[in-house]
């Protein structure tokens, strides 16, 4: 990362291009609830340095969010109405934050470890990947439920606020992905995709 960044520097283009990198929630050790976000023993130095570096930068952290996961494998504690944006009234209230779905306390528990890392609110994420597959191995994994999750997702993104830590926050979110991928091995990761390998589309929502 910092050989990319000082190529960009004297090829005077880091005022357009930013380096950074991806991680997944398995990075956090503590993410309940999310104002206790914390990175995990055995990466928090590497982490740290990730972060210090990014935020010395104006650079975001990317982050992969998928709420689905956190559901299946916690259903006992997790509502899918939770996971899928349906909840009409607050799930989880931390302090003076109240969380509606998943995806923002998610969200809020990888930007509580970088304020620890950083000692200060002024960090920033890019939500690399989220998503939510139309079939698979557990009955949640449904076209329908896909529909709903990225259809409700794209209402929650444009309706321009942040999360409930950071309000002002520029949710910049991507959704895996755009094609169904038939040659991957069977399961789940064949059906993130919102068309078809033959451009017609698994549900509407474009």
């Amino acid at each position: 990362m910092k050989n990319l960044q000082q190529a960009l520097v004297e090829a005077k283009l880091s005022s357009y291009i930013q380096v950074s990198t991806v991680v997944y929630p398995i990075v956090l050790g503590t993410s309940y609830p999310p104002s206790a976000g914390v990175f995990a023993q055995n990466v928090a130095g590497i982490m740290g340095d990730i972060v210090k570096y990014l935020h010395s930068n104006n650079a975001p952290l990317l982050i992969n969010v998928y709420p689905y996961l956190a559901y299946i494998s916690d259903k006992q504690h997790i509502s899918l109405d939770y996971a899928l944006f349906r909840s009409n009234e607050p799930v989880v209230i931390d302090g003076n934050w109240k969380y509606y779905n998943l995806f923002d306390a998610m969200v809020d528990s990888f930007v509580a470890g970088m304020v620890k890392v950083v000692g200060s609110e002024d960090v920033k994420v890019v939500i690399s990947e989220t998503g939510w597959p139309s079939g698979g191995d557990d009955p949640s994994l449904s076209v329908d439920n896909a529909q709903t999750y990225n259809n409700n997702l794209k209402n929650r993104i444009k309706s321009g606020k942040g999360t409930p830590r950071k309000p002002d926050m520029n949710l910049e979110t991507y959704i895996f992905s755009l094609f169904n991928e038939n040659q991957k091995p069977a399961g789940r990761e064949q059906h993130f995709g919102t068309f078809y390998p033959d451009m017609t589309p698994v549900y509407p929502l474009w």
